[in-house]
This record gives structure tokens, sequence and C-alpha cells, in this order.
């Protein structure tokens, strides 16, 4: 019997090493062989130990025989991984040890709280006698995993709680409710701390470059989700649920993640933290089909194996793929690719149910253009059948996130990302001090788990510079710099407090059997956790 990996991993690859048998891959050295969309585990080798099972963060490995019906296949797709890629052994160099620095010596600032922003901080305090202060413009941290990530994704938010041991330090101070570029800036930064690490990912989303794109009705997915996940820049949004039809332009797993949530059905979305706006405005919506619109064919999809295969489990929904869309060969095709062809293929062939919601992908078709007069109406698509119009009053571009500058750093326009070298960043030299890690690093790719490999190989950078005495110089103490944030924002919003909001969201979900109620302003949010 083997343990088996599924739907949620988060590639944050804690499993690997603890692994007796090594019997995980891929194993990953770098950014560079990062591309698998999730790690397998081999059956012909795994031992039975549970060793992974006990170190995965989010819940995504299970023991072959306790696989509930909608996972099972996931078993023959970590077979299937080995038998185009033999099990080798792999020697991957152990990581230095770094012994502990004089007091004092090393005080870095992380500006973010998402997942590259807290790999990082972990691969710093590690080492003792390193300072960090992290710095967050809302009163929550995290980030994209408690904004990001679809609320019938639980486990995956449970990745939270590996940074809990960081956030906790004594030699760790969270600075929440604080923007850097307007309560602090980059100088003044750099006068508290020896280095600054930014870790702001990417905020806005990239355009469509059609006509009618600025007509009412048209939105980023990204504001959707921030809509649904009670982020306060997106919670007094609106958005038009009374047509039939809505389209989303792009087919990554944010795509699918939007498809679900306007079509599951109340009971199931109600037991999530969903925002509470989000359920109310749901009840209401006339949607019962959502066309997913790609303009590539399936062996270009962005969305991942798992989230495909998760989506035909969806009660109530059917999953339409027309077949003249599949290629007739997959031989070449990578096993993801040819797990997603496989399900595409099962799909195609399932007669739709009477009275039931769907999800129809269109491959190979691009939007045109937006019709309408004051607001959307209709999306032109173009396609290999010819040009058709979709009806429909909400249109959501899910087509990649984009970065935007940030004060007193260069920025690359063409990418959206601040120029680096392996994460120091750069202007012509390196910029003394700064570094960048997460989507503002490298653009908006990867999963999770990918900013644990994208922090390590920034950190590494500054410890080379550190080691080379480029950090070495005089800064303010911690006392300057509680004493300049007191004056620009007063009363502290750190770890307790956020504990205080988190436990006032849990309870308020208990009272409805949820698994929190979030606030969604931060005035809401200040004064739960200053009250707490």
């Amino acid at each position: 019997m083997a343990y088996v990996i599924t739907q949620n991993c988060c590639k944050d690859a804690s499993c690997v090493p603890v692994c007796p048998v090594d019997c995980i891959r891929p194993a990953e050295s770098g950014l560079d062989s990062a591309s698998a969309e999730m790690l397998y585990i081999d059956p012909e080798s795994c031992i039975d130990c549970g060793a992974c099972f006990e170190e995965c963060p989010v819940g995504a490995i299970h023991y072959e025989e306790d696989l509930p019906p909608e996972l099972r296949r996931f078993k023959d797709l970590n077979a299937a991984y080995f038998e185009r890629h033999p099990l080798e052994p792999v020697s991957p160099p152990a990581p230095a040890a770094r012994a502990r620095v004089d007091a004092g010596s090393l005080r870095v600032a992380i500006i973010g709280s998402g997942p590259a922003a807290c790999y990082a901080a972990a691969e710093l305090i590690d080492v003792d006698g390193v300072e960090v202060n992290l710095f967050e413009r809302l009163p929550t941290p995290f980030g994209l995993i408690r904004a990001g990530v679809a609320p019938d994704h639980q486990h995956t938010k449970s990745v939270v709680g590996i940074f809990e041991r960081v956030f906790t330090n004594p030699r760790f101070a969270g600075h929440f409710n604080v923007e850097v570029g307007r309560t602090i800036n980059h100088g003044e930064l750099l006068a508290h701390h020896h280095a600054v690490i930014y870790a702001v990912g990417a905020a806005t989303s990239r355009q469509l470059g059609i006509p009618g794109e600025d007509l009412v009705g048209h939105h980023a997915a990204a504001e959707f989700v921030g809509w649904y996940n009670g982020h306060p820049d997106h919670a007094g949004h609106q958005f038009d649920l009374s047509s039939e039809c809505a389209v989303i332009v792009g087919n990554g797993n944010v795509a699918l993640d939007v498809a679900r949530v306007l079509l599951m059905d109340r009971a199931t979305l109600a037991a999530t933290d969903v925002a509470q706006h989000t359920l109310d405005a749901l009840a209401d919506s006339a949607i019962r089909e959502v066309v997913i619109l790609a303009r590539r064919g399936i062996a270009h999809a962005a969305f991942s194996a798992g989230e495909f295969l998760a989506l035909g489990h969806l009660d109530g929904v059917d999953v339409v793929v027309d077949p003249a869309d599949l290629p007739d060969d997959d031989a070449h095709d990578d096993v993801e690719t040819s797990f997603k062809l496989a399900i595409a293929r099962e799909y195609a062939e399932r007669s739709p149910t009477p009275g039931n919601k769907r999800v129809v992908f269109r491959f190979g078709a691009a939007p045109v253009a937006i019709l309408g007069t004051e607001r959307a109406e209709g999306l032109e698509v173009s396609s290999a059948r010819g040009a058709e119009v979709i009806e429909t009053s909400l249109i959501l571009r899910s087509i990649g996130y984009r970065g935007l500058p940030v004060a007193g750093l260069p920025y690359d326009e063409d990418s959206g990302t601040v120029p680096n070298e392996c994460g120091r960043v750069v202007d012509g030299a390196p910029v003394p001090g700064t570094y960048v890690t997460g989507w503002i690093k490298r653009g908006p790719r990867g999963v999770i788990g990918t900013n644990r490999l994208c922090a390590e190989e920034t950190v590494a950078q500054l410890w080379a510079d550190f080691g080379a005495g480029l950090l070495a110089r005089d800064i303010a103490g911690r006392e300057s710099l509680d004493a300049l944030l007191a004056a620009r924002v007063g009363e502290p919003v750190g770890w307790q407090s956020w504990r205080a909001i988190d436990a006032a969201e849990r309870d308020r979900g208990a009272q409805t059997a949820r698994p929190r109620v979030k606030f969604v302003s931060i005035e809401e949010m200040l004064s739960a956790g200053l009250r707490g």
C-alpha cells in the first residue's frame, strides 16, 4: 500500500526531505525545476510509513485505502508520473547550516505578508540573532492565502499554520495596518534595517486589449475573487448576476475557482468562509451557465489537472467539452497534460443532466469585442467555427496578474516586475540592501509552495551580501522605528491583534456552523483587533 498526493498539493515540498526512501518527485533544487503542477509519490517505492502524511501542511496526502471517491484518480496520476519518469536516486546538496549572527548585526524588513513574505521570514528567523520586521498594509496577514484561495479550499488555507512559529518568535515583529510608500518610505526602512525584501505580489490584472472592455459588466476576475473572499479593497464591488450566462476569459485555476463559486449550490457555499455579502448576492443569481474561453488548445491549458478533475464532482453541475476541440493524439504530452486530456475526453462523452447548471469549456476561442451601449450585453468570439456572440451581462477576464511599480525601486514595464538577479534588485548595478521575492520578482506564476524556493533563492543573495560585508552599516534602533510608526498610525497592530481578529471571525462563524465569518472593512478589523 502507498500514500497518494492529491488535488490540494501546494508544492511546499516539506514532504520531500522527511521521506525515508526518497520517493517523492519532482525533487526540486531551484525555480527552474518547479514547473510541475504538483508532487507525486512512487507507489512502488513507498513503504507506508506516513511521514509525508504527517508533514503535509495542507492535507493533500492520503493513504490509498482512504481516498474518497472524488480523489481516487490521483492514485493513477501518481503512478503514471513514475511510468514516464522512473525513480532515480537524487542526492541534493544539504542546505548550508548558518551560524548565529551577532545580535544587532542583521535586521531585515519584509514588505508584504503573503506566502513569499512568510517563507522569506522563515528562512531568516531560523538563524539565531537575525531580527525580522514584517510590514503589511492591511490589519490581517497572509495575502492571497486569505484573500485569493477559493473559499471551498479550506485545506489549502491551512498552510498558514506552518508560519505561526515565525510570527511568535521574539526576534520577529509584525507591523500590520502599515502601508509602505505612504506610512513609511524605502529610505526610512533602510535607515532602520540592514536589508529590505519586497514581497508585494502582483496587484492588478492584465487587460484584454479589445473594443468595449471599458463597459460596465466587464471586470477583472481578481476583483471578483477579492469580493467573494471579503478583501477590503473589493468588498463594495457589485457584479451583475442577472443573466443566465457568464463568461470567463482565461483558463487558469482562478477561472475554475470563479466558475465554481458562481454555480455552487448555496448550502455547500454557505459551509465555507465566503464573504456574507457574496452569499447574499448569489442567492438571487440567475446564472446557470459559465463559459470558460481559452485562446489555445487543451495542451496549453493553464488550469491544473487536479482542479479540472474536481470540477466534474460539483453537485448539480455538468462540465461540457466539445470533442471537436480536442486533439486525437497525446503521445508526446507530459503526464499532467495527458491526464487533462483524458479527463476532457470523459467530459466530452458525458450526456448533460436535465436541470443541471453547466460549465462550458471553449478551447481555441478568442474574445474579439465586448458588445453593448452603456453596459456589456454580449461577447463576440472568434474560433475555427467562425464568429459568434455569447449573450451575457457578466464578463470576467482571468488572463494573469501584473505587478505595480514600487516607490523607490526600478520597474520593468514589460514584465510588471522589479528588475533583479535571483532576487537582488538591480538598476544597472545592484541596489544596496534591496531584494524582491514572489510575483513582484518572477511574475505571476507558480503555486503557494513555489514561493518557498523563490524565497530561498532571494535570501541566499542576501546572505551572500551579508558575508561580503555589503550590509554592514549603522542603523537606527527598534525604539526609533516604533516611535516613528506610533506617530503615524497610532496604536500598533501586530500578531496579537491578528489573533484577536482571527478569534472573533471564528466565533462569528461558529454561530452558523461556518469556518469563519470575515470582517470585510478595515474599521471592523481594527475594532476587533484592538479590542482583543
